[in-house]
C-alpha cells in the first residue's frame, strides 16, 4: 500500500509542461492580431480593449481578424471593416468626427460645469456667513476661559 503512495506522490514529477503554442503559425501575425486587438473595444465588456477580454464575442472577433490578418488584409482594411460592420464604438479611441464630438468634449464641459457650481457654491456660502458682534462681558468671558486653559496642564 505504501509503494501506491509514493507512486502517486511521485507521478507528477513525471509531467512534462511545455510553453503554449501561439495561435496563429505565424508569429508576425499574432503580432499583428495583438497590436489590432489593442486598438478594439469589446463590444460585450465596453471598458475592455478586444485582448483583454475573456467574452465568447471577443474570442470570435480575435479569431475573425486573425482570418482576415491571414487573407494578407491591411490593418486599416480591417478596422475599416470592423467599423463599417459594427460602428465607431469598437474602435478603443474613436476618431474625431461630428458624432463622437460629445464624447471628447463632454469630460471637460462636465469639469467645467462643476467648476462653475463651486464657485457658486462657495460664494452662496460666503454671504451668508455674517459677522457676530459680542458684547464687551462676553468678549471678557472667553478671554478668561482662554487663559484658563493656556495654564492648565
Amino acid at each position: 500500500m505504501r509503494w501506491l503512495w509514493v507512486l502517486l506522490l511521485l507521478f507528477p514529477c513525471f509531467a512534462a509542461a511545455y510553453e503554449a503554442p501561439p495561435l496563429a503559425a505565424n508569429p508576425q501575425a499574432e503580432a499583428r492580431l495583438k497590436a489590432l486587438a489593442v486598438e478594439l473595444r469589446c463590444l460585450v465588456c465596453q471598458n475592455q480593449t478586444l485582448a483583454d477580454s475573456n467574452a465568447p464575442l471577443a474570442e470570435d472577433l480575435r479569431r475573425e481578424v486573425r482570418e482576415m490578418i491571414a487573407k494578407d488584409m491591411t490593418d486599416k482594411e480591417i478596422i475599416d471593416f470592423l467599423v463599417s460592420r459594427y460602428g465607431d464604438f469598437v474602435l478603443y479611441r474613436p476618431p474625431w468626427k461630428l458624432t463622437t464630438t460629445l464624447l471628447w468634449v463632454g469630460p471637460f464641459l462636465l469639469l467645467g460645469a462643476g467648476a462653475i457650481g463651486l464657485v457658486f457654491a462657495l460664494r452662496r456660502r460666503q454671504k451668508k456667513v455674517t459677522d457676530v458682534t459680542i458684547s464687551e462681558a462676553e468678549h471678557n468671558r472667553v478671554t478668561q476661559l482662554l487663559s484658563e486653559g493656556a495654564r492648565r496642564p
